[in-house]
């Protein structure tokens, strides 16, 4: 009888205990382990994206390289460009995620449809990520043909550009960025933070940046 209640008592000290530790420990301890790891994945993300595209260079005669190139509006564009990362990324296209995904940016801003930003075409992957695509017309090679973003969460929140959210820049030649890589270090601190767009920490924190309050 003496070893239960002793077992009892053990249990109650070793929750209260806990629970003390846990009302102690700031909330952004919590918070900066799954940003860390956020991070993390974007750049195993990135990894296999950059893998990807080598590998879609190497089909330069294709028909769906070629469709690519002459494809004239941006909707034939983008189902060319899905069309041959598909079978890398292994996505899927869900009607609902047009429905019930919702972008903010750092500020806590939300993703308007007519930003640069905003992705209407929406997949997921086997991994849980929501990834979008996107043609940005313009007349110079040096500059990106489209633009790509990864939720490393999925639909889950914070949905949010700089915290679950990276993106990167595809150029002609199948060569990618990381969305800020064109950036000063000044500009990437203040946008990589609580008063910017969040957007720029796809490469921000490629090259060891920390997030700015």
């Amino acid at each position: 009888m003496k070893k239960r209640f002793w077992k009892i008592e053990y249990s109650i000290t070793t929750i209260v205990i806990f629970a003390i530790v846990l009302l102690l420990t700031p909330t952004s301890m919590f918070i900066t382990s799954k940003e860390a790891a956020y991070i993390a994945k974007w750049n195993e993300t990135y990894a296999k994206a950059d893998y990807a595209f080598s590998a879609m260079l190497a089909q330069a005669n294709s028909d769906l390289v070629k469709g690519l190139k002459s494809a004239k509006t941006e909707e034939e564009k983008e189902m060319y460009m899905m069309e041959l990362i598909k079978p890398y990324l292994r996505l899927k296209e869900h009607e609902y995620l047009f429905r019930r995904y919702t972008q903010h940016y750092m500020d806590g801003r939300k993703v308007r449809k007519h930003d640069k930003y905003y992705f209407e075409n929406l997949y997921t992957a086997d991994n849980g990520h929501i990834v979008g695509i996107k043609d940005i017309p313009n007349e110079d090679e040096n500059q990106s043909g489209f633009i790509m973003m990864f939720d490393m969460n999925g639909i889950i929140g914070p949905n949010t550009w700089g915290k679950d959210i990276f993106g990167l820049n595809i150029y002609p030649n199948m060569g990618i960025k990381a969305i800020g890589h064109n950036w000063t270090m000044d500009d990437l601190k203040r946008d990589c933070s609580a008063q910017g767009t969040g957007i720029s920490c796809s490469h921000y924190y490629r090259i060891g940046g920390e997030f700015n309050e």
